[in-house]
């Protein structure tokens, strides 16, 4: 235990997360000397990972202790979300700062595995390309709207679009080229992860992450570690069933899972706005409903409820300190938290409601993607000196 605490990774790791530390700050974190933080960042520094610098305004008698900094132009991972609507692509230096990004639309026209690796890829060797020629890739990581195996990247259901085991992970490795492979995680999980270490749950080990796309995925952390079920395939919370008797169909081929019920198409049905798709008409819905338009308000204030009901029972599963919404569901709940609010108060016990927060994602719409770069970074966080010391510049 000891030798973890005080290992290059532990410090790395710190900084990552937290920005730059001072050697006096990074001694009380890790519970070590300052003898022990000055060879850890001679070690990092060497590895081209880490500098050190004299504090901004410091004052006072004594000798300042130097602040350890990632270098964040230097280590770098590529990034990719794949959601229903949108391809995204980007370049994250260390430390989590997003330096570069690539968006394209993605039509919702079947399985389209080709498709999404051709795009992606091209705007993954684009960015390698653009990065500084003392910059190096460390990893690659991606986030994907569906259920992922464990170990190799593979979709084995994806339900807006129809993949059903595709080898996503190895494809995209193949096309990128690049000579990383890429991690794949489900995008509700990587966004729990994410708003954990960086966004509104820094601090609440605890959490339950709500994660609206078109459908509804979650991500549920117990004492700090992702609750992944047996196969890797848990914390399905939209298909958790809320309205066993009159519940609307579910593209998984049940009837009122909690993403049919709260979903895009349950809203704009609920809105007069079936014909229509995408995360435009949501949000139209969402102003005309700001504005006071009657039909939009009740479809919010439905949407709502049934949402109000799932969020109840997982408040009371699992006794989380923060309940988190992203994604789609960031705006939906801004919009329809007073609905939510109550069923949690007609319907979660006292002693776990007392306590839970409700916020929305801190990242915003670069949830799942700092949580795909989060993935990516795994390796290095884990033996910085070992993967620092194998990796060569990308071909630019």
């Amino acid at each position: 235990m000891h030798r973890v605490r005080t290992s290059p990774g532990t410090l790395l790791r710190l900084v990552h997360l937290q920005g730059p530390l001072s050697r006096a700050a990074l001694a009380a974190r890790m519970g070590v000397n300052r003898s022990t933080i000055l060879a850890l960042t001679a070690e990092l520094t060497q590895a081209g990972l880490v500098t050190e610098e004299h504090p901004t305004g410091s004052t006072g008698a004594g000798r300042p202790s130097l602040v350890v900094r990632p270098l964040t132009d230097r280590a770098f991972v590529l990034a990719f979300d794949v959601a229903v609507d949108r391809l995204v692509a980007a370049r994250v230096g260390l430390g989590g700062r997003v330096l570069d990004r690539r968006q394209a639309p993605r039509p919702r026209a079947g399985a389209d595995l080709e498709t999404v690796v051709d795009v992606l890829a091209g705007f993954g060797r684009e960015l390698a390309a653009a990065a500084p020629g003392s910059a190096t890739c460390v990893g690659a990581g991606a986030s994907y709207c569906g259920l992922i195996r464990p170990g190799d990247g593979t979709v084995r259901y994806g339900p807006e679009i129809g993949w059903v085991d595709q080898a996503f992970g190895a494809e995209l490795e193949r096309a990128l080229g690049l000579g990383r492979p890429v991690a794949v995680g489900n995008e509700a999980h990587l966004g729990a992860r994410a708003e954990f270490e960086r966004g509104a749950g820094i601090g609440s080990p605890n959490l339950i992450y709500l994660h609206g796309d078109v459908g509804v995925g979650g991500g549920i952390l117990v004492g700090g570690e992702l609750l992944g079920g047996d196969g890797g395939y848990g914390c399905e919370v939209g298909h958790m069933l809320v309205n066993p008797y009159a519940g609307r169909p579910c593209l998984c081929g049940s009837r009122g899972c909690l993403e049919a019920e709260t979903g895009e198409r349950a809203l704009l049905e609920a809105a007069g706005r079936g014909a229509q798709a995408g995360w435009e008409a949501v949000r139209e819905v969402l102003v005309d409903a700001a504005a006071g338009r009657p039909m939009a308000r009740k479809a919010l204030a439905e949407i709502g409820d049934w949402l109000g009901i799932g969020v109840a029972s997982l408040i009371n599963l699992f006794n989380p300190g923060v309940v988190i919404f992203g994604g789609t569901l960031r705006e939906v709940y801004a919009a329809a938290a007073g609905p939510i609010a109550d069923r949690i108060a007609r319907h979660v016990l006292p002693v776990s409601r007392e306590r839970t927060r409700l916020r929305v994602a801190a990242l915003a719409a670069d949830t799942t993607l700092l949580g795909a770069a989060e993935l990516a970074f795994a390796d290095l966080l884990s033996d910085p000196l070992r993967v620092a010391g194998r990796t060569t510049p990308v071909p630019r």
